[in-house]
Parts: C-alpha cells; structure tokens; sequence
C-alpha cells in the first residue's frame, strides 16, 4: 500500500503541465510553476495532492527565517502520527541580502518573467521576519508541524514521499568566509564597505544562476561557464533541512546539524527514502526547509543548486521498542535508510571525530539491529562500507556510513 502510494506521488512529482519559456541564457522547458495553494495550513482537498492528507504553504506566519524551532515554539499545524504532510519548501537564494532581497529583480537579470518568481518568495523578502544576514543562517525554515502523542525519547521516522521543483531554476551560491575554501574562493577583493540589500554588490560573493532542462525524459541542471561550455547535472531533489525542535529556549541557528538532524543536507534523503529523527520535545515539531534539487557530496562552494520544492512527507512516531527502529530509542543521531542502503550518520565539527562517530554509530547498528558481535562489525565495515562526507561547510560536518543491504542476508536485511 506504501509502495502504491509512493509511485502514484512520484508519478504527480514528475508531471508537467504549463510550457514556461524563459529568454535566452535561461533555457526553455516544459514545467509547471507551483504557486502556494493556500496561505495557511489545511487538510488536502486540491492541488493534486493526497486526499485527507495536509498542506503547510511558506508564509510569514508559518515561516521562521534563519533559525530553528525550540522547545517554546508554537505548532503552525498538529497532525495524527502517520499523517501525509505536504510543505511548500522556499529556497534562500534569490531573497537574500547579497543579492538585493528583491526576487523579482534578481531573477529578472537572467530573465525569468515575474510570474515565474515565486509568490511565497516575494512575500518572505518583503516581509518583517527577523533576519540577520552576518549573524543568522541563510534558511527559510517552514513550521513546525507537531505530530500528536510524540514524547521526548521517541524516534520520528519521515518518509520522502514526493519531491517536486517548484521554478525552473536554480542557484549555486559561493560567499565570503565560507564553503569549503574560505579565503581562498570567491577570487576577488571581498566584501566592500557599505555592502547591504540596498547595494548587494558589495558583498563581491558569487553567484551562479542554474537553469533545469528536461533532455529527453530526465531533468538536468545545467551549469555553463563563461566560454559556454555546459555541464549538465541529472536532478536529485531533496530537502537539505528536516527536522524536529531542538530542546533548548535559546534560539538555534539554522546553519549546523545536530541530533535534531536541522541542516543536515544528506543528499540520498530523495524520493523512497527514510529519515529516523530523535525527538527532543514533546510534540516533535517537524520542519523542512533549505530544498535542492541537487547537491555533490561535500557541498564545497556553499550551496547545492538551491531551488524550491513542494515536498510530501509521511511523518510517523515510533515509540520505544517498535520494530521499525533502526536503533535502539532513545537514539543518539538521526539515521537514514534508502532501499538500497542503511546509512548511520556521524556529526561533529572536526572532520575526523565526524567520522569516528559514524563508525561508532554503524557498529551500533550492525550490532544491536542486525546481531553482529561488535569486532566483527568493525571488520565488516572497513571491507564493505563506504564513508561518504556528506558536506563540510555547515559548521558540523557529516559522514554518512553506507551500508548496502544486498551485503546481509534476506533474513538479517527485513529486520
């Protein structure tokens, strides 16, 4: 029934229905610009989206802007465990101070018409929500949504039901002070005197405008360089931001990680695949924010070509002792899990005790899950797991263990 669902969602994901033409430099393709449904969050009865399911549209109401929900925020939505959740995710890019925090104006230099600028966009970068570009991350976070009867100490499990592009369009950004060479690239004299949204230019970051193609019947974003020369990038949507609240009454920046999962850009969370969240307040209170439509391992310049997507979630509670936990509950960190792969996650803001933790983290697994004795463990994964840097940019960094299930046998894999 779960399967069933999940391809009939895939299937409305990938549809199309309005040719948008944009002006040369920007590609021309058939896609289907989504608008918000609604501005307030409601049980589904349109839009193409799953009957006696929810819908959270990006306003400033539902919206918080470079920060995460704490232990004090209050619900936007509250929802059944096993509920269908659909969120309207706003990408950043476009809206943010270095770029003028005019979308209309910044897309129109690359000639994106402005009924092909999202309406939810406009309205969060006119809005009053609080936000300091120097101080606070980059996110618009969307929620939180509680989940009815989830207690601190229980796990979360969300399911990627459907991840669809929103525009056709996307950014990969490179700033100042960050990615993976900071100080080294942008390659320029840096930020001036007087930089702000009035004169965004003054910021000297990079960023590079990314339209989406469909060749044939796949989707690709498509980078070119100043000779035209182009590269093109098969599209692997997903939200680089998931979560629950974090149990604190500071307020958390939107930028790193954490147990709560937050910003953890996890590239395999696509369609089909399930993320298992340790719930730190009562309630839960889910959000997702930060959408990609795709992101290399490591995210070096900053960013994943960012671009909003309307993502679909199944979000069920799993109390302690359920079958379903990949770990014993209450867990440490958020684990992830595709059909193909279990995927332990390591956190830390060293690179190598990132790592350590994602060994300890899959020895754990393989060993309270699957029964390995833990020396064995340890063995099996240096021979057979693969450890991927999922990015390096976000203060704590990510190391994902990729365990493939056809490795165990059908008996241990269904566990």
């Amino acid at each position: 029934m779960k399967n069933n669902m999940a391809a009939a969602l895939f299937r409305l994901a990938s549809a199309t229905a309005l040719f948008v033409t944009l002006a040369p430099g920007a590609a021309a393709a058939d896609f289907t610009i989504l608008q918000p449904l609604g501005d307030k969050p409601m049980q589904t009865t349109k839009g193409g989206l799953p009957a006696g399911g929810y819908y959270v549209p990006t306003t400033p109401q539902t919206a918080r802007w470079g920060h995460l929900p704490n232990a004090d925020a209050k619900p936007v939505l509250s929802v059944p465990s096993g509920s269908v959740v659909t969120f309207d995710t706003v990408s950043h890019e476009g809206i943010l101070e270095d770029q003028g925090k005019d979308p209309v104006k910044y897309f129109a230099q690359f000639g994106v018409k402005p009924e092909q600028v999202l309406n939810d966009a406009q309205a969060i970068a006119a809005s009053k929500l609080e936000h300091d570009f120097v101080k606070d991350g980059p996110h618009v976070i969307t929620g939180p949504v509680e989940i009815a009867g989830a207690k601190a100490g229980d796990v979360l499990m969300v399911e990627m039901l459907a991840l669809q592009p929103r525009v056709p369009y996307g950014v990969i950004s490179n700033r100042h002070g960050k990615g993976a060479l900071p100080g080294e690239f942008p390659e320029n004299k840096g930020p001036q005197p007087g930089a702000d949204a009035a004169h965004p230019q003054l910021y000297a970051n990079v960023s590079i405008f990314t339209p989406i193609r469909r060749i044939g019947d796949k989707w690709y974003g498509i980078v070119k360089d100043k000779s035209g020369r182009e590269a093109r990038i098969p599209l692997r949507p997903f939200n680089g931001t998931m979560g629950v609240a974090v149990n604190t009454k500071d307020k958390p920046n939107s930028v790193p990680p954490g147990e709560y999962a937050g910003n953890l850009d996890v590239n395999e969370l696509a369609v089909g695949a399930i993320l298992y969240i340790p719930i730190q307040v009562d309630g839960a209170l889910f959000y997702a924010g930060d959408p990609h439509f795709v992101q290399g391992d490591g995210e070096v310049a900053l960013t994943a070509i960012e671009g909003s997507l309307r993502s679909t979630y199944r979000l069920t509670v799993l109390k302690p002792g359920d079958a379903r936990l990949p770990m014993k509950a209450p867990m440490k960190n958020p684990f992830a899990e595709t059909a193909q792969y279990w995927i332990p996650i390591g956190l830390h803001t060293d690179l190598n005790e990132a790592m350590k933790d994602a060994t300890r983290q899959a020895i754990e697994f393989l060993n309270t899950k699957l029964g390995m004795d833990r020396a064995t463990a340890l063995a099996y994964l240096s021979a057979g797991a693969d450890f991927q840097v999922t990015q390096v940019v976000d203060r704590v960094k990510d190391v994902n263990a990729m365990i493939r299930k056809s490795d165990f046998a059908p008996s241990a894999a269904k566990k």
